[in-house]
Order: C-alpha cells, then structure tokens, then sequence
C-alpha cells in the first residue's frame, strides 16, 4: 500500500462557512478580485482620455442614478434574504446542494467582471483555455485517457445528457452513410446489416479516421443523420434504467429519437438496474434483430444515491460482440456521484486497490474504522467508468461549485467529428499531435450543443480544481465529510425509539443502506394500517421541513422529499412499503410511497461532538413537527365538529 501522503489541506478553509467565519477572508479576496479589475480597466492606454469627469459625476442626474442603483440593490438584497435556501447551514438537509467553495466564488467574480463568453476563443482566450484544462481533469479522475478524451462544461447534467446522446445518435448512422457510398463501402462491405447497425465505437471511430485520410469525410458525414435526419429504423432502441433523470425523455424528444423508444430497465430492491432484467432484456432485442442506440448507466440516482453496476454493463458489451459480433454506445450518467472517484485515487492519480483504499481512508483519518465506503460493488462500478463512452457529471453538485456548472467527459475525442460544425481536423491540424490547451483552440464553440456560455464558469471550476486535486488528499476529504454523516445519521435514525406526541407514537424508518450520501426516511404512527395516510402524514412532514412553510430562513429544519411510485420504478417501492409493515393489499391501493429525502452533503459535523449537538437538535425538531402536525389535525377536527353542530342546529 502507498504510504499515506499528509497534505495541510483544512477543509474548514474552504468555505465561507455557517456562520461566516472565514467573512475577513474573504471580503478581502473579494476587494482584490474587483480592485484587480478596476486597475485593469484604468491600465488600458493610459494616454486615452478619461470620459466621465469629477463634475459630471457629481451632477443632480448622474448622483440619482447612482441613488436608485442602490435603492434597487437594497431591494434586492432584501428579496434574496427573505426567501433564499440557506445551504450553508448543515440544517439543510435536502436536495443536493450544499456550501459553495470561496475560491470557486472568488474566481468567478473576478472572472465575471472581464465578461468571457467562452463560445469562441476570441472573445474567451483565457477562459475557454481554463475549461479545457479542467475537462481534462476531470477525464484523467474518471480514469480516461487525457491524451485520447475531451470534456467541457455545460449548463448542467440536463445537457451534458443531451451531448452523450447526440454523439451516440450521430454515431449509428456513420456506417449506414459509408456502406451507400461508392468510394467507401467496401469498408463495411464484410459487414451484415445487423452489424452495421450494432458497430462498437472504436470501430466506428477508426472509420472516421479513414475518411478523414481520404478527404470524404464531410461528404460521408453529411449522409449520415446529421444530414438526412434520424430514421428510428435505424438509430434503434434507447436503454435507460427506471431511475433515470427526466432529462432522458427529453433528450429523445429534442433528437428526434422518439419516446415510444425509449426502454425502462428495471431496477432492483436498492434501486440499482436489475442486472438479470438488463441482459434479458439486451438478449431479446439483438435476437430479434433490434438495434440498440446506447445504454445509459446511473452512477448516484437524484432519488436514493443508488449507484449501477457498471462493470456489468461493460461485461454485457463484451460478450454481445464477442457473442453476436454487435455492440452498442455506453453513455453513464454520474452527475452525482462523479466526483466521488476522487476518493478513490491516490495522489498520484492512479486507482487503488479495494483493500488499500479502505486502509488508506482510515490512514488519512478522513473516514473512521467503523465506516467502510465505498461497498466493493460501488468500487468495482466507479473503476470501470474508464471503459464507457462518455460520462456527464456535474461539479455544481458534489463538486461544491455554484450554478451553472454541468460537465460531459467522452472517452476518445475523435467523435467531436460527428457534431462540430466543420470537420476539427480541418482547422486544427495540431489536435492529433498535442494535448496541450492551446492546441485545442476553436473546438469549443464549434462541437457543443449550447452557444454562449459563462467564462466565469469555467474560472470557478479551474480555481477549484487547482486547490483541491482530484484524489484522496484534495477532493477525497471533503466529500468524505458528508459520506461520514450519512453514515452516523443512518445509525442513528435506525436505533432511534419512537417519538411520543401525547398518545400518539412514531416510528422512524429508512431506506437500505446507500451507495452514496443520500438518506431516504418515512415517519410512520405505531399502529397504523394505512399507506395513504402514511403518505399523508410524510407529506406534510416535508411541507413543514422546506420552502412549503412559506418561512424557509427563518425554518429550524428544511429537507426534500420524492415519490417512489408504480409507474416508474413498477413494485420496487413495495419492498421499503413491506419494511415499513404495510400490507400487500395496501400497496396496492397506491402503489407509491411519499418519503423524505435527504442529501448529507454537509462538511460541518466531522467533529463528533459537533454531530452529536445536531443529531440532539434534530430529534428535537422532529418531535416539534409532529406535535405542530397533530395540533393541526386536532384543530381542523374542532372546525369540522363545530360545522356540523352549526348544521344540527339551524332552524327546521
């Protein structure tokens, strides 16, 4: 095992904190950032004239627009205040969402102010440079090849999504175009049309090289769907787990793929695609001579943090080509879990063994003996993501950066051909001999599906990423934080007695064990029968704990919550409603279960006694909730009495 390497990253540092305590800090980063900014401006050909003189800023006019500007500020200050979420405060335990990094804050109001738009390098050479050095680390913590892959920033997971399926759309049709073209079919010409419809992707790659060599590339590639749009026929089946983001629906929409197309693979009891159903599934449909378009893993589901087997997905492809001789586009949507591969790297880069890993988080004291993270399973699934085609994930989530800040990572960047809106290796012949930033100008803009986009972005992730390296030591520390209370929390919440309202008691139950750092739990009162008015009480449960309230600053405790129902996961959700004591005929009365949702993302309970404090504070909370619930109840009772006796006694 690799000896522990100590680094003096505080991970308190990091953030402006709860209760602001780094607020000197960084209200002076935050002046250098914009004094930086006016001396640059004032730098700029200081023989130009200055335009705006003394007397003119002290004009009646001019001083009342400064006035109002301030008076809109206030407003606004005021309206932000009021309603905003307070994520910083470890009181939040809801969507995933926590504290932002304050380098990540800091570099991007020092980048903002310069205004880069990073849809073309002329007007975002710095910027544009920054993103592509930071698509780059986040394809070497996913265990890509940075010599060989490519990645950029996006909006969010939504069009990161949208990406992976465009290329993979793109890329089916790439064989059907060269096998009707006269000076390139018989480079396919040992193909059968099953083959050519389930082609693996470095074979399809190695042919765009070909054409590239012979100067028909453009011509082929027009052809293809890009020119002669999609034909279903063809691009073939879409298989998305049932714990998929919504954002696949819409991406078949938006491509022309059709959601009639779209095949759920189910999940099992912890959420995970059902690795049985899925190579049945696969099986059945090369069988019957349907093409697959892509298969789309989930590395941390929104809903219950369940991570996919992805090694099995990897071993499916393997033996459908050796098998069949077809293939498929392996697309894995990590926009929760990514970064959590960082935990798995040591620093050096490099993956760890299972065995050392687990040994080298207790050495490094950010996980302690009686946690074991990740489940060897998980483990196996985050070291074959280096297999896959392409991966979205997202720093704005567990990457602690601010919003917008999406990301997609694709294997061999060869399949930017397909997209761009010209041929790269027509004007950027240096791309094939170096991996260097600058050789990468221009493709930016070029081969992404959205057009003008922040440059500040893109400064928040580089500072980020400069600080925090991708690996055990640097990022590893901070998600582990929140790793580490989940854990705590769940063996809390699971021994915790039931809580007492006068006559009334309930029971707190959770989901199985996560894959990552997001807890789902129900209340249930002793003694009831009724899953609808489980999910009643659950309900307005959350309603009292979130924005609902309609005082979320001012709320002592503020979750999320989802509804796990028949329609998308179909009985799943009966297994946690079995574990809760329901019934199999009152399943089927709703066949869905409201529960709460939590993300532990929190850095601030490391310390045991700090967690402690909190764990107190929340039993105090949830019974506080309860007992505002039940005198709720009582009171809408009172009302219903009292209109009833109202009614009784008005004259015959």
């Amino acid at each position: 095992m690799t000896k522990p390497l100590y680094t003096n990253l505080n991970v308190d540092a990091l953030f402006l904190g709860p209760k602001s305590e780094n607020a000197v800090f960084f209200r002076e980063m935050m002046d250098y950032a914009v004094s930086e900014h006016m001396h640059w401006r004032s730098g700029f050909h200081p023989e130009d004239a200055t335009l705006v003189t003394s007397v003119d800023r002290y004009e009646h006019n001019y001083r009342e627009t400064l006035y109002r500007t301030e008076g809109i500020l206030n407003q606004l200050s005021a309206k932000l205040k009021n309603t905003s979420i307070p994520f910083f405060s470890p009181r939040y335990l809801g969507h995933i969402n926590s504290d932002t990094l304050m380098v990540s804050n800091l570099a991007y109001v020092m980048a903002m102010m310069y205004n880069p738009n990073n849809c073309t390098y002329e007007v975002s050479p710095t910027t544009t440079e920054l993103e592509l050095e930071s698509g780059l680390d986040l394809c070497r913590m996913l265990g890509y090849d940075p010599q060989h892959a490519w990645g950029h920033i996006t909006s969010g997971g939504t069009v990161a999504n949208y990406e992976g399926l465009w290329v993979a759309r793109n890329l089916k049709t790439l064989p059907f175009a060269v096998s009707q073209h006269p000076e390139t079919k018989e480079l396919v010409s040992h193909k059968s049309q099953k083959q050519l419809m389930n082609m693996p992707t470095a074979e399809v790659l190695d042919l765009i090289s070909e054409l590239q060599k012979r100067g028909i590339f453009d011509e082929i590639r027009n052809m293809t769907c890009r020119g002669t749009g999609s034909k279903t026929e063809i691009l073939g089946k879409l298989l998305v787990p049932q714990s998929k983001h919504y954002s696949w629906m819409k991406a078949a929409d938006i491509l022309g793929i059709g959601q009639e197309n779209i095949i759920p693979l189910p999940v099992n009891e912890h959420y995970q695609t059902d690795i049985g159903k899925m190579r049945e599934i696969t099986f059945d449909l090369i069988e019957k001579g349907e093409p697959i378009l892509a298969m789309i893993g989930v590395v941390g589901t929104t809903e219950v943090g369940a991570i996919d087997r992805i090694d099995e997905v990897i071993a499916l492809r393997q033996e459908c080509e050796e098998r069949y001789g077809e293939s498929f586009y392996i697309h894995v949507d990590a926009a929760y879990a990514g970064y959590a591969c960082s935990m798995l790297l040591n620093e050096q880069g490099e993956f760890m063994e299972y065995d050392d890993l687990v040994n080298y988080h207790h050495a490094l004291g950010i996980i302690p003996e009686n946690i074991s993270w990740p489940k060897p399973e998980v483990y196996q699934s985050f070291k074959a993501l280096r297999y896959v085609d392409s991966i979205t994930v997202d720093p704005h989530k567990v990457g602690f950066i601010q919003y917008s800040a999406g990301a997609i990572c694709m294997k061999d960047k060869r399949i930017l051909d397909l997209i761009s809106s010209r041929a790269l290796y027509v004007f950027e012949e240096s791309d094939n001999q170096s991996n260097s930033p600058a050789s990468n100008r221009g493709i930016l803009g070029a081969s992404i599906m959205e057009g003008s986009k922040a440059g500040a972005t893109a400064a928040a992730l580089w500072a980020a990423h400069r600080l925090l390296p991708l690996n055990i030591s640097g990022y590893g520390k901070v998600i582990a934080a929140g790793i580490v209370t989940a854990n705590q929390l769940l063996d809390k919440m699971a021994n915790m007695p039931p809580i007492e309202v006068g006559e009334y008691r309930f029971k707190m139950h959770i989901m199985p064990t996560p894959d990552f750092h997001m807890i789902n739990f129900t209340f249930k009162e002793v003694g009831n029968a009724s899953l609808i008015n489980h999910n009643a009480l659950n309900k307005r449960i959350y309603e009292l704990c979130s924005y609902s309230s309609g005082r979320a600053y001012s709320n002592d405790f503020l979750t999320s919550s989802t509804i796990l129902d028949y329609k998308e996961y179909g009985d799943t959700p009966w297994y946690y409603a079995e574990k809760c004591g329901f019934s199999r005929s009152e399943w089927e009365k709703t066949r869905r279960v409201y529960v709460l949702r939590a993300a532990v993302m929190t850095h601030c309970l490391r310390n045991q006694e700090h967690f402690e404090e909190h764990w107190n504070q929340l039993q105090t909370i949830f019974a506080k909730k309860l007992t505002q619930l039940l005198d709720e109840e009582e009171k809408k009772s009172r009302q219903i009495l009292n209109r009833e006796e109202s009614f009784l006694n008005q004259p015959k």
